[in-house]
């Protein structure tokens, strides 16, 4: 197990709405909502004093705050707008690590010895960027970059060894897993520290993979082991212009082009990038370096764009007032790309279309694509999980996301044993599964209405099936029922469920659900 480092972690709050007011000049006192998807995704002091809050709709946003100014989401605009930050904090502490715009991460041990502390290397940090950049930050340290951003909420330096303790008070919504926490507070878990002391291969099996990563963190072990590994210098790209880069445009371009040729040196050497280096020499001779992490699969259009606006960030002075169209330390005549983290390929996402080749980075590029126009939650992918019904058996991830790996057992290639999982149906497992069960009536051979009583006796065989307003069908042969009793332990909760299997005589073969006395299909075979 990896030990957790000690994290120094700067933090601007409400940061999409700081960038808002430095690059489209919305006003600093008013209300400020900035929305994506057509929720709130960030807001202003003064929105929140008015009831909004992250996650409302626009419509009730607005009710709550009638004069409220709302701004579009724009990545490419918080980052170019965190950049003079990123670099005034590099002027004191070696090693920025962004995490995301608004947020960045450093080790903690060189400032501490340089400033005479952890508390002084904090202070120093936070009053830097107020001085550089006119921006409120907080900043927080703790063991890991989790803890340390938890920690930067509060504005604490938790003492080393003592993280353990700091999470365990912690409400479990800081997770920002919202199927995952709703299932703990109605198991009676509301803290991390009850979370923490779960067992943690029961966490893996009754919730899955994703669930197991954030068991680490509320256990204050690394969520980020080191585990990548330095690439050798030939999966570098370099590019030397013969005309320097002073314009924006321009530099869309050549990172469009030097993240294509990195990417394609990569694929070729079966690896994918974690973290990605982005170095660049202006005509001045000033050398400007920065770190972008990614938690997933870095693909061109991923890459491209972070390049893309680190350079913006480069070229522009927006922060400090200066003219958008003018470079900020002259044109940049040298680029290099640095894959800071690589790891086999086959240890990131599965692709549809094969693990390399032209046709599956056609189709990366594609639906990058659309999440760009459209959010990450508008492309998702099937990933297979523990559960009862067929439904609970599958949950969608958004594209290029962490998958949980196939786990194996007695060596690579060896399947483990599926969990048990008590009232689970078995093999083989239907086809087509319904969003919304279909109605449906069941009756015996004398037309009368068949039950299942609370002992799970079949008041007769089923001979007649008919779903909705169909034709009644003729049922060839069943079996049954496979009961399930769930949440038992809350009465208001609680669901008992008989399910059939079932062929009719037509060679349709369906699953029948009996649950609060009524009949409905839940999923067909082939």
């Amino acid at each position: 197990m990896t030990r957790p480092v000690r994290t120094l972690l700067a933090w601007c709050p409400d940061w999409p709405v700081i960038a808002a007011q430095i690059e489209v000049g919305v006003p600093a006192r008013e209300p400020v909502a900035v929305l994506h998807g057509n929720r709130v995704v960030a807001c202003s002091p003064a929105a929140r004093a008015e009831g909004v809050r992250r996650g409302l709709r626009r419509r009730e946003a607005q009710s709550r705050c009638p004069q409220l100014v709302a701004v579009g989401h724009d990545p490419g605009r918080d980052a170019r707008a965190f950049e003079p930050v990123v670099a005034a904090i590099e002027q004191v502490v070696a090693g920025v690590e962004v995490v995301r715009p608004g947020c960045c991460a450093m080790a903690v041990r060189g400032a501490a010895r340089y400033f005479g502390g952890e508390q002084p290397a904090a202070e120093r940090i936070v009053e830097q960027v107020a001085q550089e950049c006119g921006v409120e930050a907080q900043a927080g340290i703790a063991d890991g970059v989790f803890a340390a951003g938890l920690a930067a909420r509060a504005g604490r330096v938790v003492p080393p060894g003592q993280t353990p303790g700091f999470l365990a008070g912690v409400e479990v919504g800081v997770l920002d897993r919202p199927e995952l926490t709703d299932r703990l507070r109605r198991l009676g878990i509301r803290t991390l520290g009850e979370f923490a002391a779960l067992p943690a291969g029961d966490v893996l099996t009754r919730f899955g993979f994703d669930a197991a990563l954030a068991h680490r963190l509320a256990g204050s072990t690394d969520d980020r082991p080191l585990t990548v590994r330095r690439p050798p210098a030939e999966l570098t790209a370099t590019e030397e212009f013969d005309e320097p880069i002073d314009r924006v445009d321009v530099a869309a371009f050549a990172a469009r082009s030097l993240a294509r040729r990195l990417h394609d040196t990569l694929a070729g050497h079966g690896l994918a990038c974690t973290r990605l280096g982005i170095e660049a020499v202006t005509t001045h001779g000033q050398e400007l370096h920065r770190t972008w992490r990614h938690d997933g699969l870095l693909t061109v259009s991923a890459i491209t764009d972070r390049v893309r606006w680190q350079l913006e960030g480069w070229l522009t002075r927006s922060l400090a007032g200066g003219d958008p169209a003018r470079p900020a330390g002259g044109g940049i005549r040298w680029l290099r790309l640095v894959p800071d983290g690589v790891l086999a390929q086959a240890g990131q996402q599965p692709g549809l279309w094969g693990e390399v080749g032209e046709g599956r980075s056609r189709a990366h590029r594609a639906l990058a694509r659309v999440q760009g126009l459209l959010g990450p939650a508008s492309v998702l992918t099937a990933v297979l999980r523990g559960g009862r019904s067929p439904a609970d058996q599958v949950r969608l991830v958004p594209w290029g996301e962490e998958r949980a790996p196939a786990v194996t057992a007695g060596g690579p290639g060896i399947p483990a044993a599926p969990e048990p999982w008590p009232g689970q149906l078995p093999a083989p497992a239907p086809a087509t599964v319904l969003t919304e069960p279909a109605p449906a009536t069941v009756q015996d051979a004398r037309g009368q209405p068949v039950t299942v009583s609370a002992r799970l006796a079949v008041s007769a065989a089923p001979a007649w099936l008919r779903i909705a307003d169909d034709l009644p069908a003729r049922i060839a042969g069943w079996t049954g029922p496979w009961p399930v009793h769930e949440r038992w332990w809350a009465p208001g909760e609680a669901r008992r469920r008989a399910r059939f299997q079932v062929r009719l005589a037509d060679g349709r073969a369906l699953l029948l659900v009996r649950s609060e006395g009524r009949w409905c299909v839940e999923a067909w075979y082939d």
